[in-house]
């Protein structure tokens, strides 16, 4: 009886390590080895499948062939019927004159015009055959490419030589096929068909090609050592770094494997360019380093077993992801930058692809595992208890969130590149708080964390009265309590500045910093109210405390002011494009705000200079009714009124508190004001009411009211201007006797000839009729 001979195994060096790796992970024990005939079986059957598929290839291939062959037969027919009408011309240019004397030249005209049209539409048909063909040659060749990198992986004995060979013809073939596109697409835009159709068998082909130079990268990768073992890096023990360990052999397939995979890229990228082109202008084509990526996958995944024993410790997490980051960051630049500087990659840094990678691995960890589990204890209500528990523990991980973030970014910092100004992309890229970025809600619960911690601080602060008295800055005299909350406030929006994006920030500070200051005006009206309420502002104490929450607001108010005219907040106004706005107030973050403190700073300012010229009234009230005084005619030297005396005492003394009490520019427009009020009280009452004054009358009034403007000359130089028309009235009562008499006295001309120019016609006569003058 005759056995069926046994093909020997070839030796095990003579194996690519795709095989060895193939085979390693199908057969691996002595179980899976009784499964070999049916492995063998199902490989058999993607070889038919695939051979089926050359078939198929090359019966399209012959398809094409022969619509090119149509191609060629009716450009040649073309080119045919050219000629006829050429030797027709000719013939009809060499005939006699006699003979020609019956055609026209218009006709001649239109033949030749005929003829040009024929002609620009052969060419046209030719260039396209060309172009057709040339490209269906490129495809064809890409197609067999690929095809033949697919049968070289998948029989018996495939060379990683062969393999690489064949990929790095096939993207060379890529690469021309590409330029003959781009030229298309420039040249003659009205092809767009045949574009279409090569693009769609193009992407067929890259749709194999790209996984498959995947797969085999990877397998290089498992055969490198890589990943390291994470367990070292716990133990904080030496790693030896696969990727610089490797002995030359391996070095230059790891080196040709990473090229392709970044020139597939690069290819990847011209093509969108092209197919987009004219389109979407702000599409962004910059994709992360597929080599890199693979580098950093199995990392993460092998990560995420230690990953999820550290839920409740998570800073152990980002401890691991900046160790590993950073043991591995400088061998990017060393080994894998000249690489992809070779491939042409503009734009790329290998180092802050490889920290942009891993910190994209650790955001997806906390974005599935960590903020969910956080959401979902925020919402036992019935535990109170757990929610406070995740409330901390909420805003202990943005902590250490915004810790990882600034190391990741300073090692970012050495790749040596300049960042662009616009750098939200980059910073987008190496920043953990990209989590927030994909779930605004979590921005929100995380704004509402703070905020409620923000003021739950400030709480015992606002409450203690000595916060109000005691002044933290002299120059303002801002009470400490104002300092308090913008510190508070400070640093919310330190914490903010961390998020990758203009618009969070701006979302986050108008959820979490704003209220605050809406918080504190509230507290601010509330004081004034309070005391507005219990004593009408008639007591010192009381307009102390309205002048300290005057103060306040006018601290507050600079600085916001202030924070506004900085780029940081001008970039999120209220359109939040990312751009500075225009100068307008109302583009500001804080518009709103100022504008509310800039409101009750002006009421309560003029509450107070009220207050004080309503006292100031009645104090006055005997010295007004006391109509005599004005006339008298006795030869004693004029007194001071002790009543007018009184009610400048009651001045001065509010004024005191008043000054001691407010800043120096609100302050001012207290006493302008109140400037303003007296003034018009005092010529409504006495110059222009139903008094008559006599010479000795008019100089007693000149003496109180020299003494009123010495009240006020503490704060100007030339009071007698903050009150003009009192100062202008007794200017006319003052006037000699043939001045009063003159007609012309209420002539505008006389009026500005004589420094009167507050009083109108009809008040200078008023006031001359109450002049008396003695016979």
């Amino acid at each position: 009886m005759e056995f069926p001979t046994t093909r020997p195994l070839p030796p095990h060096t003579s194996l690519s390590p795709q095989t060895l790796y193939f085979l390693n992970s199908k057969l691996s024990s002595g179980d899976e080895l009784d499964g070999a005939p049916t492995l063998l079986s199902e490989l058999q059957i993607q070889c038919d499948a695939l051979d089926q598929t050359l078939s198929q290839l090359n019966q399209d291939l012959q398809s094409h062939l022969t619509r090119h062959s149509s191609h060629s037969d009716r450009v040649g027919s073309l080119f045919e019927n050219i000629r006829t009408q050429l030797l027709d011309l000719r013939q009809s240019s060499a005939r006699s004159p006699s003979e020609s004397d019956g055609r026209s030249r218009s006709g001649m005209g239109e033949e030749l015009h005929t003829l040009a049209k024929d002609v620009a539409r052969v060419e046209t048909v030719r260039n396209y055959a060309e172009t057709a063909l040339k490209l269906d040659t490129l495809v064809g060749d890409i197609e067999d490419a690929v095809s033949s990198a697919m049968n070289t992986t998948l029989r018996r004995h495939p060379s990683t030589k062969n393999s690489q060979d064949t990929r790095a013809l096939a993207l060379r073939t890529l690469k021309l096929a590409e330029d003959v596109l781009n030229s298309v697409t420039k040249k003659h835009p009205q092809w767009n068909r045949l574009v279409s159709a090569v693009d769609h068998r193009i992407d067929r082909a890259l749709a194999i090609l790209r996984p498959q130079a995947i797969a085999d990268h990877r397998a290089l990768l498992a055969s490198l050592g890589w990943p390291p073992p994470l367990s070292a890096s716990i133990s904080s023990n030496v790693v030896q770094n696969p990727l610089l360990t490797m002995d030359r052999d391996l070095k230059l397939q790891y080196s040709e494997s990473f090229l392709a995979l970044c020139g597939l890229q690069e290819l990847q990228r011209q093509r969108k360019s092209r197919q987009l082109e004219g389109h979407y202008k702000d599409v962004s084509l910059h994709q992360p380093l597929w080599a890199i990526e693979e580098l950093v996958n199995p990392i993460s995944i092998a990560s995420q077993r230690h990953f999820s024993k550290w839920i409740e410790n998570p800073e152990y997490i980002f401890a691991l992801v900046y160790k590993i980051t950073r043991e591995y960051v400088d061998s990017m630049d060393d080994l894998l930058q000249p690489l992809v500087d070779e491939a042409m990659l503009s734009g790329y840094s290998c180092r802050e692809e490889w920290i942009a990678a891993m910190v994209s691995s650790l955001s997806t960890y906390l974005a599935k595992e960590i903020f969910p589990t956080y959401v979902g204890q925020l919402d036992e209500e019935s535990d109170t208890e757990i929610q406070a528990q995740a409330r901390i523990s909420w805003l202990h991980l943005v902590d250490l969130m915004i810790a990882f973030d600034k190391r990741v970014q300073s090692l970012a910092s050495h790749s040596g590149m300049l960042l662009p100004l616009e750098e939200d992309e980059n910073m987008q890229k190496m920043s953990s708080m990209t989590v927030f970025c994909d779930r605004p809600d979590w921005l929100d619960i995380w704004a509402e964390i703070e905020l409620t911690e923000m003021l739950h601080k400030l709480k015992s602060q606002i409450e203690d009265e000595k916060s109000w008295i005691n002044e933290s800055r002299e120059e303002d005299k801002s009470p400490l309590i104002s300092s308090a909350v913008l510190r508070v406030i400070s640093s919310v929006v330190d914490r903010c500045r961390s998020l990758p994006n203009i618009s969070l920030r701006g979302r986050f500070v108008k959820l979490a910093g704003v209220p605050i200051i809406r918080k504190f005006l509230d507290c601010l009206l509330q004081r004034c109210q309070e005391a507005e309420g219990l004593t009408a502002l008639t007591e010192n104490n009381a307009l102390t405390k309205v002048a300290k929450s005057i103060n306040a607001a006018s601290y507050f108010e600079s600085v916001l002011n202030e924070w506004s005219e900085d780029v940081f907040f001008l970039e999120m106004g209220p359109n939040q494009s990312g751009k500075v706005p225009s100068d307008t107030p109302e583009s500001g973050l804080f518009y709103e705000e100022i504008k509310r403190l800039d409101e009750f700073k002006t009421e309560w300012i003029e509450k107070l200079s009220t207050v004080v010229l309503r006292g100031f009234d009645s104090h006055c009230r005997d010295y007004i009714k006391n109509k005599k005084q004005w006339l008298d005619k006795s030869e004693e030297e004029s007194s001071l009124s002790r009543s007018f005396i009184a009610a400048i005492d009651y001045l001065q003394g509010k004024m005191s508190v008043l000054e001691e009490g407010l800043n120096k520019i609100d302050f001012s427009k207290v006493w302008r004001s109140l400037a303003a009020g007296i003034d018009k009280f005092l010529f409504n009452s006495i110059l222009i009411g139903n008094m008559k004054f006599s010479e000795r009358g008019v100089q007693k009034l000149w003496n109180d009211i020299t003494v009123l403007f010495g009240v006020f000359g503490g704060w100007c130089l030339r009071p007698e201007g903050f009150f003009p028309k009192v100062h202008e009235g007794l200017k006319l009562l003052k006037m000699a006797n043939k001045h009063l008499k003159n007609t012309l006295i209420v002539e505008e001309i006389w009026l500005k000839e004589n420094g009167i120019r507050q009083l109108s016609a009809a008040e200078v006569e008023k006031i001359v009729k109450n002049r008396v003058f003695t016979r």
